[in-house]
Formats: C-alpha cells, sequence, structure tokens
C-alpha cells in the first residue's frame, strides 16, 4: 500500500472513527481526517466530545461556518470554555464581532482564562474600539489587557474598592485576595467608569471545584475537577459531623476518566479512600478546599436502617375518612443554579395561581441553598420583596433534601407539593392535583404526568430521546388543559411518586417525616424513600393523568447527576430490598396506557375540530425505514396540499393491531402523539376514532406487520383501498427474490420456492405455509383493490407472469426527466439552503460512489469483495458508501471503503456531492421496483452502474445516464471496469462505456476472486 494510503482501521462505531481520526491529525493529516471526523459525528450525533472535535476540524480545515453550527447548540447543552472560546475563534475569523464579544465575555466572567482567550478579547476591543478585557484563573489571578498603558483596571466588591497595587504582580496582572475570590460578582473597570469585556466577573464560579463520592464496601469512590484550571490537582478534604479533619488532605491525582454528563474536554480525576481508613460509624463530609461537600456528600458510615421489603405495608387499621383539606397549599421549590429556568418556573406558578375564591390558597415558598449565582439571588430578592414569593435562605449549599426540609418546617401542617425549579405549570394543575389528593382516605402522594418523569412520561415513558425539546409554556397549557378534558379526577396507582412536581397531602407528611438528609445528600431518591416509608404506613401513592407539569429533566443535579443517581439507587435497593423490580413490574403492566392514550384522543379530536370538518386518508405501511417511508412522505405531503389529512397505519410496536400516527407532525401545533390500538380487542375503539377522525380511503403501501388485519379493517370501516406495490413481498417468501445463491434468484417454479424458504425462512409475518397460498392472497388483495399501483413497467411486467389479469398501473415515485442530460439535470437541482457538507478530499484513487443502507440484497457481499480484491492487488479504486451498511467494520478493514454514515433528506444531495467521486454503483444484486439512491446519484451529477437487472437497469437505459452490467461480472473485473474512469480518461459518451464493458465482461478465467 502506498505510504499516503490512510491505514484501515478494524472498528465500525463512531469512537473508532473519532480514534482514527486523531491518528490521522497526529500525522499531519487533518484534510484525510476530517471525512472520519464527520462520520464520527454521523454516527453519534449526540455525542459531546465527538461534536466539539469536529467542531475543532473543521476550523481547522477552515469551514467556520460549519463550525458555528456544531458549536452553537453544543455550548447551550454544556457551559465549557473551550466551546465558548472556539465559538469566539469562529466569529472573529468571520468577522462577527457582536456575536465575538458576547462569547468572549461569556468566558471571560464565568471560566478560567488562558491564552487563548486573551487573544480573542484583545481583536474584540480593537475591532469594537471597547476600553479593554479582564478575566482571572482558578487560583483568584486577575488578568487584564488593552488599557491604557501604565493603567490598572478599578475593581469592586459590592461597593467596595480593591488596592489591586498591594497584591501587583505583573503590569496585567495581580493576586486577589481571598475574600474577593470568594464573592459573588466582581465588577471591573477602566479608570473612567466605563465596564471591560468579561465584567462582572464571577469568582465562585470560576474557583469551584465540581466533583462527587459514593460509598461502597471498599470504601468511599469518587472525583473532582478544576473546570477553570483542569491541570490543577483538587485536594479533598474529610470532615467530621462537626467539622474536625479526620484525614490528612488528599489529592485527587489517579488516572482522568470519562463521566457521563460532563462537557467535552473534561478529564475529571479519581481518588479512593479505603473503608479501612474512615471511621466505623456517624457521618462524614468529604468537601473541596472552599469547603463545599461534593455530590453525594455527606456519607453515613454506621449500620443503615433495617432493610424492609419495597412496597410493603405493616398491618394496621385502615383509614376509613378523608381528612379535611388544609388551608393552605405551600408549593416548595428548592432553587440553587439555572436562573432562567427557575425564573420561568416562578413565573408559570404565579401565573396559574388558583382563583382567589373558587381555588385553594398557594403559598410558594422558594429555599434558596446559598447559589453561587447573584443574578438569581438578586431576582429572588425582588420577588420577596413583592410579596409573590416566601424567600429562605441557606447561608451554604446543604443539597435538596436540606433544602426541601427546610420549606416542611415553614410549611408547618399544611399541604406541600415538591416542585423542581426546572418545571413549568398551567391553570388548572394545582387544583387537579388536590383534588386527586383527596379523592380517597389513604392517598398520600400525586404526582402529575410530564414530558420527562420516567414512569409518568407522556406520550411514552419508554422513549429516551435526549434530544427533544422540552415543552415551551403554551405548550404545556395545551397538554394540561388536554390531560384535565381526558382524565380529571382520576388517580392511578404507583408504586412511589416522582420528586419533580410532589403532592404530599398533610396528615400524610406528619406521619411519615420529612426527607432523609443523612443518607441521600444533595439529592435523587429521597423521595422514592419518603414513599417507600409511607407504604409501610399504609399511604398510597397515585399518579394524576388529568394534570400535566413540563419537566425540563436532570437540570436539577447538574454535572454529577450520574455518581448521585448510582449512589442513591444503590442505596434505595439497600433499604428496600426489591425496589427496582417493583418498579419493573409497574413497567410492565403500564397502567397509565389507557390515560395517556385518552389524553392523546383528545389533542387529535381537538386538531381536527380546529381544521374544521375533513377527509382523512389512511396510509398503511410497515413499521421500517427505506424508500416505503419515503413515499408515504410524499404521498402525505400530496395529500395534505388536497386538504386531505393523512393518517399513517402501522402495526402496534407491542401486541397485534395498529399504531396511527400524524402524517403531517410539522404542520400540527399539538405535535400529535401516536397511538396504539390492539386488535380485535380494541376494534371498536378503533373505528370510531378514525370515523371521528374523517377516514375515508385507504392506500394500501405494505402489509409487513399487518398479517390479515389492513383487509379486517377495510371491512370494518366500509372503505375501500388502492394498493401500491413496492416489492416483492405478494409472491416471495423472501421479498426480494434473492435465493440461497446470494443473488437473483431467476424466479423458478413453486418446488424451487420452497426450497429456498426451507432453506432460508420467510420474511414475512402471516403463516401461509406454501409459497402458493401467499400467492393467491396477494392476488385476491389485489383483486379487490380499486386499482392496483407500481413504481415501473419493470414490475408490472414480472408480476404479470403470476396475475395475468390483474390491471396494474405504473405510477412512477420520481420523474427521471429523460429528456434532460445529466449536466443539465444537475443545473436543474440546486442544493437546499443552509446545508453545508465538507468536501472529501481526492485521492489517487478512482472513487465509486454508492448511497444508501447497502445490506446484503443491496449488494452489500459485492461491495466487500471487490474492496478485498483491491486490497490484494493494490488496485487503485476506493468505495464510498454514502450512508451505511450491514457491517461497516468488515468494509473498513479492507482499506478501500469509507462510509459515511447515515443521512437524511435534507442533506443527501450534499453529502453525495461532496465525496467528489468519479462514478456512481448500485450494487444490488435483486431486481430492484424503484431504487430511490439512483435518482440521488444523478442530481448529484455522476453516470451510475448497474447490474442489468431490474428497474434500476431500465432507467439507466431509458435516461443513458450509465452503463449495466452482466450480473455474472467478477469482482475483479468490476475493480478494473471502474479504473476506466480515473480522471485523466473520463468517459465521454455512453458508446465508450458500452465498450468497456464488452471488454471487461470478456471471459478470462474464474470470473469469482
Amino acid at each position: 500500500m502506498p505510504p499516503h494510503d490512510p491505514p484501515a482501521i478494524t472498528e465500525g462505531d463512531a469512537h473508532a472513527a473519532l480514534r482514527h481520526a486523531q491518528d490521522l491529525i497526529a500525522r499531519a493529516q487533518d484534510a484525510t481526517a476530517q471525512p472520519w471526523l464527520e462520520r464520527a459525528w454521523r454516527l453519534a450525533p449526540h455525542d459531546a466530545d465527538i461534536q466539539f472535535a469536529l467542531a475543532m476540524g473543521r476550523m481547522g480545515t477552515g469551514d467556520h461556518e460549519g463550525a458555528i453550527d456544531l458549536l452553537a447548540p453544543l455550548t447551550r447543552r454544556h457551559d465549557f470554555r473551550e466551546g465558548w472560546t472556539l465559538l469566539a475563534l469562529a466569529h472573529i475569523a468571520l468577522a462577527r464581532w457582536e456575536d465575538a464579544r458576547d462569547a468572549t465575555a461569556h468566558v471571560l466572567s464565568r471560566h478560567g482564562f488562558d491564552p487563548a482567550i486573551a487573544n480573542c478579547a484583545m481583536q474584540v476591543c480593537r475591532a469594537l474600539d471597547l476600553p479593554g478585557w479582564v478575566g482571572m484563573t482558578g487560583d483568584g489571578v486577575l488578568h487584564w489587557g488593552g488599557l491604557r498603558a501604565g493603567t490598572r483596571p478599578r475593581v469592586l466588591v459590592g461597593k467596595r474598592a480593591l488596592d489591586l497595587r498591594r497584591h501587583r504582580l505583573t503590569d496585567t496582572t495581580s493576586a486577589l485576595p481571598p475574600a474577593a475570590r470568594r464573592a459573588g460578582t466582581l465588577t471591573v473597570t477602566d479608570a473612567h467608569g466605563n465596564a471591560l469585556l468579561g465584567s462582572p466577573l464571577q469568582p465562585a464560579l470560576i474557583c469551584r471545584t465540581v466533583g462527587a463520592v459514593r460509598l461502597d464496601d471498599s470504601g468511599i469512590e469518587g472525583w473532582a475537577w478544576h473546570p477553570a484550571d483542569p491541570r490543577h490537582e483538587p485536594r479533598i478534604f474529610v470532615r467530621d459531623a462537626h467539622a474536625r479533619l479526620i484525614l490528612p488532605p488528599i489529592r485527587a491525582t489517579q488516572q482522568p476518566f470519562s463521566c457521563p454528563g460532563l462537557p467535552p474536554l473534561a478529564r475529571p480525576c479519581r481518588f479512593h479512600i479505603p473503608r479501612a481508613r474512615l471511621p466505623s460509624t456517624g457521618a462524614i463530609h468529604v468537601r473541596t478546599s472552599d469547603g463545599r461537600d461534593l455530590a453525594g456528600s455527606p456519607l453515613p458510615l454506621g449500620p443503615l436502617p433495617a432493610p424492609h421489603a419495597a412496597g410493603t405495608m405493616r398491618a394496621g387499621r385502615p383509614r376509613r375518612r378523608i381528612p379535611q383539606r388544609s388551608g393552605t397549599i405551600h408549593v416548595i421549590i428548592a432553587v440553587y443554579g439555572g436562573r432562567d429556568l427557575t425564573l420561568a418556573c416562578i413565573e408559570s406558578i404565579l401565573r396559574a395561581a388558583p382563583p382567589a375564591k373558587a381555588g385553594p390558597a398557594m403559598s410558594v415558598v422558594v429555599v434558596d441553598d446559598a447559589t453561587p449565582d447573584p443574578l438569581l439571588a438578586g431576582d429572588l430578592d425582588h420577588l420577596a420583596r413583592k410579596g409573590t414569593i416566601t424567600l429562605l435562605r441557606h447561608a451554604t449549599n446543604m443539597g435538596f433534601p436540606h433544602a426541601v426540609n427546610t420549606g416542611l418546617e415553614h410549611a408547618g401542617d399544611g399541604d406541600v407539593v415538591l416542585l423542581n425549579s426546572d418545571t413549568l405549570v398551567a391553570p388548572g394543575w394545582l387544583e387537579e392535583l388536590a383534588d386527586v389528593a383527596y379523592g380517597r382516605p389513604d392517598t398520600g402522594t400525586v404526582t402529575p404526568l410530564s414530558n420527562d418523569a420516567t414512569i409518568l412520561t407522556w406520550p411514552d415513558p419508554h422513549a429516551h430521546d435526549s434530544a427533544a425539546s422540552p415543552p415551551d409554556a403554551r405548550r404545556v397549557r395545551m397538554l394540561m388543559d388536554a390531560a384535565h378534558t381526558a382524565n380529571a379526577g382520576r388517580a392511578v396507582d404507583i408504586p412511589t411518586a416522582h420528586g419533580f412536581c410532589m403532592f404530599i397531602r398533610h396528615d400524610c407528611l406528619k406521619r411519615t417525616g420529612r426527607l432523609r438528609t443523612d443518607l441521600f445528600a444533595q439529592g435523587y431518591g429521597e423521595e422514592n424513600d419518603f414513599c417507600m416509608r409511607a407504604t409501610r404506613l399504609g399511604w398510597r401513592h397515585v399518579a394524576a393523568p388529568g394534570a400535566f407539569v413540563g419537566h425540563v429533566g436532570g437540570a436539577s443535579f447538574g454535572l454529577a447527576r450520574h455518581t448521585l443517581t448510582r449512589r442513591n439507587l444503590w442505596m434505595i435497593n439497600r433499604l428496600y430490598p426489591g425496589y427496582d423490580a417493583l418498579i419493573a413490574d409497574h413497567v410492565t403492566r403500564d397502567p397509565l396506557a389507557a390515560a395517556r392514550r385518552r389524553m392523546g384522543i383528545v389533542l387529535w379530536r381537538g386538531t381536527a375540530r380546529a381544521q374544521g370538518p375533513s377527509r382523512a386518508v389512511l396510509l398503511a405501511t410497515h413499521a421500517m425505514t427505506g424508500g416505503v417511508e419515503r413515499v408515504i412522505t410524499q404521498r402525505a405531503r400530496m395529500w395534505r396540499t388536497r386538504g386531505v389529512r393523512p393518517l399513517i397505519l402501522r402495526p402496534a410496536r407491542t401486541g397485534t393491531g395498529f399504531r396511527i400516527e400524524d402524517g403531517d407532525p410539522d404542520g400540527t401545533e399539538a405535535g400529535l402523539p401516536p397511538l396504539e390500538f390492539q386488535w380485535p380487542v380494541e376494534r371498536g375503539a378503533l373505528v370510531a376514532f378514525l370515523r371521528a377522525e374523517g377516514a375515508r380511503d385507504m392506500e394500501w403501501h405494505h402489509a409487513l406487520g399487518h398479517g390479515t388485519r389492513l383487509r379486517e379493517l377495510c371491512g370494518a370501516l366500509g372503505i375501500a383501498y388502492d394498493m401500491f406495490v413496492h416489492d416483492y413481498a405478494g409472491i416471495c417468501p423472501r421479498i426480494a427474490l434473492v435465493g440461497p445463491s446470494g443473488r437473483y434468484c431467476g424466479e423458478p417454479g413453486p418446488d424451487a420456492c420452497v426450497t429456498c424458504v426451507a432453506t432460508l425462512g420467510s420474511l414475512l409475518d402471516h403463516d401461509d405455509t406454501t409459497v402458493t397460498g401467499l400467492r393467491q392472497r396477494f392476488g385476491n388483495d389485489m383483486a379487490a383493490a380499486r386499482q392496483v399501483m407500481a413504481p415501473s413497467s419493470d414490475v408490472t411486467g414480472r408480476l404479470a407472469r403470476y396475475f395475468p389479469h390483474q390491471k396494474m398501473h405504473v405510477h412512477p415515485p420520481e420523474d427521471d426527466r429523460p429528456a434532460l442530460s445529466l449536466r443539465n439535470l444537475v443545473a436543474t437541482t440546486p442544493l437546499p439552503p443552509g446545508i453545508h457538507v465538507p468536501p472529501r478530499p481526492r485521492t489517487h484513487r478512482v472513487r465509486i460512489l454508492v448511497a444508501g443502507a447497502i445490506g446484503p440484497e443491496k449488494g452489500f457481499d459485492i461491495i466487500r469483495d471487490a474492496a478485498r480484491d483491491a486490497q490484494a492487488h493494490d488496485l487503485p479504486v476506493e468505495y464510498v458508501i454514502a450512508g451505511y451498511s450491514s457491517d461497516d467494520a468488515e468494509l473498513l478493514r479492507t482499506g478501500h471503503v469509507f462510509i459515511t454514515g447515515r443521512y437524511d433528506d435534507a442533506d443527501a444531495l450534499a453529502l453525495v456531492r461532496a465525496q467528489q467521486a468519479d462514478v456512481g454503483f448500485v450494487p444490488s444484486v435483486c431486481p430492484e421496483t424503484w431504487c430511490f439512491t439512483l435518482g440521488l446519484i444523478w442530481r448529484a451529477g455522476l453516470a451510475c452502474v448497474s447490474f442489468d437487472l431490474g428497474a434500476v437497469a431500465r432507467r439507466i437505459q431509458a435516461t443513458q445516464r450509465g452503463v449495466t452490467v452482466p450480473l455474472s461480472m467478477g469482482v475483479h473485473q468490476l475493480n478494473m471496469f471502474f479504473m476506466s474512469y480515473a480522471p485523466v480518461t473520463p468517459p465521454s459518451r455512453p458508446a465508450d462505456v458500452a465498450a468497456r464493458v464488452r471488454d471487461a465482461t470478456q471471459p478470462r478465467g474464474e470470473i469469482r476472486p
């Protein structure tokens, strides 16, 4: 292999691609590394480390706009110095000085100073004529620049000015005194009072140490990290309950490790304290040098309370009477950070306050757990002075359970709601929770539905979409209204409440007691412990599906969430054996499913009423992606333009039934949730729903996963259907007409088909035992349709062999525009606006572009064998798959294949054009019924090669935008043929290409490698 060829990699995952890119960068091959970074990101688009590495790669290749596209959302998710610095540099490169100023100021104000941000600050100050800049390091040294020579900045702590001359280090640095390092803010100006870029500084944030600890049988495991000074080794102090030091200071010096939830480039260091070095009883505090407890501290060392099986109840007399309601409901919010979220939460509560005469009295109690954000502290003071909240404040940060208990102490004997500061509520929420709480004598806690609340998540508690945006205030109001309409007054038993929003009735609170602060440190799991204790005393926990509260999710515990979660779940299972099984049983039974669906139906009906009387069409399809899905999208768009609502009908994800999806998810404000109905158990409910939605017609696109249910549903609704043929599932149990040889089977007689199925198995979901039975039913389904549509004449001709009397219409899903030359087709196909994919650098190799999802029927074996042949013979040939394959790693190991990773419709054309290929290739070994990737290859400006088989071959021949080769061609001959597409001798006319085909297909011994 020539020395400038990139080495092959042996793995196909995102981090393997990242490591390969880093290896290339280390060898000064930045341009070659960039496609591997892009691949890593396409494989793992939500991985923050990969996203940042790609942003750096784009910056290195001059793609500043592309870097900003990545960094803007990344820095919203992770507030880290390097991300904001790179964002500032990208804006500077594009001369976007106001944006560069904002990013630079963010770094200087909240993060530690370093030379990179000083360079940004100097350029911004010169460009915008600013008086200067200021920043500070994690060890308390003030840095400044841009001021007039010989002058120093003016630093104010509150209204008191600091004398920098007493602590001068250099002409542009000064050591801050300890009191200034602990201040909430430092205002820094020039001699004339003009604020410097970076002012006000926030020393508490800049100097902070973050970390977490947990206790197990071996001792204390923990990690710590200085975000502003990652090279500094954090010092850890272990103290007893009286703040006495019980061990010498410990340095976190063990190897940095990866911890979920931390920002890119975070390198927390481990530390371990053996159990033998710790006291046998009591509680200990694990603190940083500034006296703050790490997350998870304090830690109990003595024996835990006696365990009780989760969900068990002590014997006792049942409660027979519902108590009198308390006079006031206290909404308790523990606050530490997240200024914007906290203020939005409080505002939503105040806007949703119950009517003074009709609803319960409400008190908003905010407990400031020593927030390090001076702006948030000031906002809370302002609200307290206005009388809209009761503000309680801790002098030092004590953790969520302590803060809640402070609020509970203030609440006295009243009902309470524990509400996270990252929630949004809407009118009616509190009244509904209270009504459900007083619906039964033994109800102890009540929790609403939410978008992010584990077992109480709507619409799907099994979904884990980290990229989904939390609902805004308007949508929360809409969902609250739908929940109340669907489920007002209903209560559903749950094993435990959820602490994001937890109504506790006053008599339950009095019997159970407050949250445990000795066991659950900063929080997470303390509400589950409370519920298990309450259950032991005979209280029930219920969901109120008639209420909905929005939740950001995960914002409450910050960077240490992962460690804190592990620590406290371990604690819960020690205290209540069987807790995890109790939750798992609830998830399996899913008693909230009916309530979630009722809420979804209300949203669907509301949307239908808002749009007025309408007709709907059902688009019946399978549950997979691919070409069928693209046709469904096109048909849905077409029906919408005609004023008809498209409803997509898929197989249910659970059980045997149907899943109904909105065919225009971007066209409705509600973002309608999918609905599932079991068949035939819920036949009546499904039919009633579809009739109410105005379903009058069905397009039958695919029956895979439906069995015979589509015909049954049409009969129950009394509607006709049109059938669209997309593949050969109606005549071939293997769907693609590919037999044991791995190639097109040639469509032999029924006996050979039976043998094939016996060897390979059926890919269909129904119980037809014979190929004859399959074809008979397919023929009956076609005969009962109003009309049968096929994408190409190749399909109609093939099916006519089996169903000679069936009338079929050719309905191509795309217009190939055969009258246009390839050049003119490209000229009429501009790239979508705002889509940019960096070009893949050229090599000495001929580059063949393959697009889509490449599995066995799509030619995976062809690509693999051709790449191995190129590897064995050192041929200057490489295959680029724009998409993915059934085994990326196997192809990548050859060193002659590159795979971009998945794409979507929006960036498909840009991605294919960016590969700078010499020719396209559709390697399908089955007779394709259409093939959207062929059109994509043409629109990218590439002539295309395919085997002489199916609709692809017919389309190439009709347009003369490429050539077809025999399916029997060996892969070595195929490689030699592709080498003729080398840029130095480009093909000129189809006739020239045809001559190459004839030459390459002459017998040359063994045709397969």
